[in-house]
């Protein structure tokens, strides 16, 4: 059975699992913040260095498993597989959605 994902959430997949930092980049509002082993990144600027040097470093896919709504958060589960220990593991992704656009994301 598929996982329906929010436009935002399917827009930050596909961009996210390809080199196209200015695609991934349209998934967030211009103020959004990203949470990500213990460092915070915000605005676009940052997040698109976060995400260019993530790819360079871990060569990572993300693979939904499933999504749920949490509080006021839309949570999915997915498989990161790449080029780092434990390969591949299982994440949470929260997100924080407004107006179709990433508010807010950290990974856990």
């Amino acid at each position: 059975m598929p996982i329906h994902l929010p436009n935002p959430v399917d827009d930050y997949v596909v961009s996210g699992n390809s080199d196209d930092v200015e695609a991934l980049a349209t998934c967030f509002a211009s103020d959004a913040i990203v949470r990500d082993e213990g460092r915070t990144y915000e605005g676009l600027e940052a997040i698109k260095a976060w995400h260019a040097h993530a790819r360079e470093t871990y060569h990572h896919t993300v693979e939904p498993l499933d999504i749920v709504q949490r509080n006021d958060k839309t949570v999915m589960t997915a498989r990161v597989s790449g080029n780092f220990p434990n390969s591949p593991v299982t994440l949470e992704h929260a997100f924080q959605l407004m107006a179709d656009k990433i508010a807010a994301l950290e990974i856990r």
